[in-house]
């Protein structure tokens, strides 16, 4: 099968053979199987779509605390001298700033200002940890060996798994197995630091995508099944599938790289202005598309992402229409479904800026059939973060 970008070639016909995508394993793709997980393939391995269904996963985690496997996605250590330069030159990020153990979001940016990945650095003693989305990362990886100088090495940590224990038990799960220089409840949202988990070495941040309390927690790939089995034989963890995570995420009103988020759009558009860093980056401003940026910033952009409460019970899915009062499409809807916390549909949308006010009610239009919508704040479910 083939990743979810368009082919090179076009719609030219060629041999299947030639465009099939290997599928890689995952270090634990034999425990999701033996636990029952349905796989399906995404970003070049099989994943784990589900084990006991996504709406029971999803309210599990919100209650309790689940343990997701993320290890498609790209870890990467990048050091040099000056590697914190060299990488301002590529995203917004103030990583001059970035003190050792602390993690911030940000983005990678084409020279237009469009969103070619959005990522989390932390500050590792031997550099700055970088993990990307597992579908971009092979062209993330190209784009910062292509533009980086060559005294700027980057290691790509394919030995290392990542998992992600979340919900509003997961510190009390993790802790009885976690040791280090200070305790777990050291670590606030976004910080990060070395701790052994059942005598192996871990890097622990206090981060996640579900809007819970939560850590994600790389290891040696070696060791994923072991550490897994532990902490699901917490009574508080279960294993969650991807499926729930996306509506996890989406109730937290968070974006999703190739979905709510791509080339076209800026982080002005996207409601990610909080990424552009220091005023420090601001005022310098020589980061990608930082003329474009900042304008829009000053001024406002011509869309902006805005969440949706979808009347009614049918969810309205990516690639819905918003429709403007002349009857013609003004809009889209980036990521939709129902929300089983919210007990109603929800979806994310790109729409001009005069709507875009909370309150502003909005016609969708999916398959031929037209649903009522507003806008609302997000997110939709308050974020339970400890800072």
């Amino acid at each position: 099968m083939v990743s979810g970008r368009a082919l090179p070639w076009g719609n030219a016909a060629v041999d299947d053979e030639l465009i099939e995508e290997k599928i890689e394993v995952l270090p634990l793709d034999g425990w999701h199987r033996a636990r029952g997980a349905r796989m399906v393939a995404f970003a070049g391995y099989h994943m784990p779509i589900q084990y006991e269904g996504i709406m029971a996963e999803h309210l599990w985690t919100r209650e309790s605390a689940g343990l997701f496997d993320v290890s498609h996605m790209g870890q990467l250590l990048i050091s040099g001298d000056g590697v914190d330069a060299a990488l301002e030159a590529l995203m917004p990020a103030d990583i001059a700033g970035l003190a050792l153990g602390r993690q911030r979001y940000s983005l990678l940016l084409d020279a237009e200002g469009g969103i070619l990945d959005d990522l989390m650095l932390s500050r590792w003693p031997g550099g700055i940890y970088m993990v990307v989305n597992g579908a971009t990362k092979w062209d993330d990886i190209a784009h910062l060996r292509t533009e980086l100088p060559d005294e700027i090495t980057i290691n790509h940590l394919e030995d290392r798994a990542l998992l992600a224990l979340q919900g509003p038990k997961a510190f009390a799960a993790l802790a009885r197995h976690t040791s280090g220089e200070w305790p777990l409840d050291a670590l606030r949202f976004m910080m990060g630091g070395r701790f052994s988990i059942a005598g192996v070495d871990a890097w622990i941040s206090r981060s996640g995508y579900t809007g819970e309390d939560g850590f994600e927690i790389s290891i040696p790939a070696e060791e994923a099944v072991r550490i897994a089995d532990l902490l699901c034989a917490e009574p508080e963890v279960k294993p969650i599938g991807l499926g729930a995570r996306d509506s996890l995420r989406l109730e937290a009103g968070l974006p999703l790289y190739g979905h709510d988020l791509d080339t076209e759009t800026t982080p002005i558009m996207a409601d990610l202005g909080f990424a552009l860093g220091s005023k420090r980056r601001r005022e310098e401003g020589n980061f990608p598309g930082a003329a474009r940026i900042l304008a829009e910033r000053a001024g406002g952009a011509g869309h902006k992402r805005v969440g949706l409460i979808v009347e009614g019970r049918q969810p309205v899915r990516e690639g819905a229409a918003v429709i403007g009062a002349d009857g013609a499409p003004v809009g889209r809807v980036t990521s939709g479904g129902f929300a089983p916390t919210a007990g109603k549909p929800i979806a994310m949308a790109y729409v001009p800026a005069a709507l875009a006010a909370p309150g502003t009610s909005l016609t969708l239009e999916q398959r031929g059939k037209r649903h009522a919508a507003q806008v609302v704040a997000m997110p939709f479910v308050p974020h339970r973060y400890v800072r």
